[in-house]
């Protein structure tokens, strides 16, 4: 409470004591009405002033300084330029008419083809993540905000969840599963990877401004392709049998490999930044790091983009006094 309203009590009690008369003490009610109904209404506009700025600094949109972010029309543009390489490159494999040859024929060890094959056809379908970068630019191209492209993608996490919830413990869905025959066989008893990658998705989108969700989800699209296939295909070959994450599963040319994706991927994308090459060093490198070790043994399609991002902006901020 102030001073002139404690003055003001203090004044409207005195009057009481010294006149205790009935207009006297109706005067002295008048006061403290008047004096309550102010202070009321100072405290409120006091409280409405802090979670104004409290507001503007916690829940305003995540964002680069200008000269750290690149445009939206650049990033929109290299999307769809990535999105026409990578499905030339699916076009390609998809018109070899036989893909074991084909595979043989860029070094991968015979004892592998098959396996390296299968990986190659899984993983292609994980190229449709593209979409999701592409979207999110697509529709802030068109007036939208970051938080309306939020709630866009809790909304539909919300109800890939619920969906995929109800083919874990509703029969008639589990039979009727559409993507049944696609599901890996720990799936058939476990939410989708699907799940996790919508999920990790939207937080990136959440806490990052678009150039730094786009790369991190790119990190976790091409990057753990990379990383699979490699992996799969010439893993112990040239760098020995060395066995690597939580269960000894991943190989060192895999890592490598999608680090360099990764890091390739981010430079390109912040090409026009200053001192780049130290954020998505950081960047690709918590993204390797939590793709081949899985921290809190969560699924790395959560955990690749929200780690990834929250390192680049880290990183970004370091910077800044550079």
């Amino acid at each position: 409470m102030s001073k002139v309203h404690l003055l003001r009590f203090d004044a409207a009690f005195r009057i009481v004591l010294a006149t205790p008369t009935a207009a006297a003490v109706s005067n002295a009610r008048q006061e403290l009405h008047s004096t309550w109904r102010s202070w009321f209404a100072a405290a409120r506009s006091r409280s409405q002033n802090v979670s104004h700025r409290l507001s503007q600094k916690i829940l305003k949109p995540p964002s680069l300084p200008e000269h750290q972010s690149p445009s939206d029309e650049f990033l929109l543009h290299y999307i769809i330029a990535l999105s026409a390489l990578v499905l030339s490159v699916t076009f390609i494999y998809k018109q070899q008419v036989h893909p074991k040859r084909f595979v043989r024929s860029l070094g991968v060890s015979l004892k592998k083809v098959a396996r390296a094959v299968r990986e190659v056809e899984r993983k292609g379908f994980h190229a449709a993540g593209l979409l999701v970068p592409l979207t999110h630019l697509l529709l802030l191209r068109n007036s939208f905000t970051n938080s309306h492209c939020t709630n866009i993608c809790w909304t539909i996490t919300t109800i890939g969840w619920a969906a995929d919830l109800a083919r874990l413990h509703i029969g008639v869905v589990q039979r009727n599963w559409p993507m049944r025959s696609i599901l890996r066989e720990h799936e058939h008893r476990q939410l989708t990877g699907g799940c996790y990658f919508s999920l990790g998705c939207t937080l990136s989108i959440a806490i990052s401004p678009p150039s730094v969700a786009m790369s991190s989800i790119l990190f976790l699209v091409l990057g753990d392709m990379t990383a699979a296939i490699m992996g799969v295909s010439f893993g112990g070959d040239a760098l020995g049998k060395l066995k690597l994450g939580r269960e000894g599963k991943k190989s060192l040319e895999g890592s490598l490999a999608m680090f360099c994706v990764c890091f390739t991927i981010g430079s390109t994308i912040f090409a026009p930044v200053r001192l780049r090459e130290y954020p998505i060093f950081f960047g690709a490198l918590a993204a390797t790091l939590t793709e081949l070790y899985e921290p809190f043994n969560l699924n790395d399609n959560l955990t690749i983009p929200v780690v990834s991002s929250i390192a680049m902006q880290w990183a970004f901020q370091r910077i800044q006094l550079c």
